[in-house]
């Protein structure tokens, strides 16, 4: 049998509001409208007796080691959940940046689920699949189906596709890795604390790219202020994308490195990437379509 395959798209952040930490397990309460763009690590499964991954790409070294990865636990949750699953050997093929606030392990873990869904004739929103998701990490869930929806809670409430246009957009990530973990601790929540700010705009099914723009505007990212107290080179990105012609909005995603801005239209992300690449070559810049 062919290999099975998919893409595992980059998750970006257009919003992310931090309500507070709940007291029942410590959890950060997020509210978050997510977006998934064109540049995606890529994932193979070879149906096989016995579960394996290799992995290679540009950015393999970084994935840090092959038993760990969100892949193999992913496929270990759903086989606890489905008696007699068929498994097999992935082939992660890794280009998104690593610890960037792309999503770039939870999508490989979602991609990981929905392969395996297709091999064993499992429905990908099928309760086991969810479940499995779950499990594997809170930005799991989100990434199963990647079309731009908000994500609630610690990322177990996902809403249903936006149906949004496709936004035109420039991804920067300064080559800087930023752990999740020093950046909460940065924002400084205790246990059953709230955070003050403007609740989250509301976010209409099928808008074009000029009402996206136009509502998440008045948004924010709480991460990002901390962020830039651990890694500053994300003020440098953001500086950066902000001096380009036609950049209409600049914005941490995640809790950092990755920024990215949006554009009026694709000509102009691809002239500013280019731009971009041209005076800092060590930095990923990938000009892209966020749907």
């Amino acid at each position: 049998m062919s290999p099975l395959t998919t893409r595992a798209p980059a998750k970006i952040n257009l919003t992310l509001h931090v309500l507070g930490r709940r007291p029942e397990d410590g959890y950060h309460v997020l509210e978050s409208l997510v977006a998934f763009a064109g540049a995606a690590d890529l994932l193979a499964l070879t149906p096989a007796s016995d579960l394996g991954i290799a992995v290679s790409g540009p950015t393999a070294g970084p994935a840090g080691p092959d038993a760990d990865n969100l892949v193999l636990r992913a496929a270990r949750h759903l086989a606890s959940r489905v008696p007699g699953l068929r498994v097999g050997r992935f082939h992660l093929v890794k280009r998104l940046p690593v610890a960037a606030g792309i999503g770039g392990g939870s999508s490989d873990a979602a991609a990981a689920l929905r392969l395996l869904a297709r091999l064993n004739d499992i429905a990908p929103d099928a309760e086991p699949v969810r479940a499995a998701a779950r499990a594997t990490g809170a930005d799991v869930p989100v990434c199963l189906d990647p079309r731009a929806r908000m994500m609630r809670g610690a990322g177990e409430a996902v809403g249903a596709a936006l149906g949004m246009a496709p936004l035109p957009a420039v991804l920067i990530n300064p080559a800087v890795p930023v752990p999740t973990a020093p950046v909460f601790k940065a924002l400084g929540l205790q246990v059953g604390d709230n955070l003050a700010g403007a609740p989250h705009p509301a976010i209409a099914e099928g808008l074009d790219a000029e009402g996206i723009g136009a509502a998440i505007g008045p948004a924010r990212n709480d991460l990002e202020a901390p962020a830039l107290t651990v890694a500053p080179a994300i003020g440098d990105a953001l500086a950066a994308l902000r001096g380009q012609p036609g950049c209409r909005l600049a914005r941490m995603s995640g809790s950092g490195a990755t920024v990215f801005a949006l554009f009026g239209d694709r000509h102009a992300a691809s002239a500013a990437a280019r731009r971009l690449r041209a005076a800092n070559p060590r930095w990923w810049v990938v000009p892209t379509l966020l749907r």
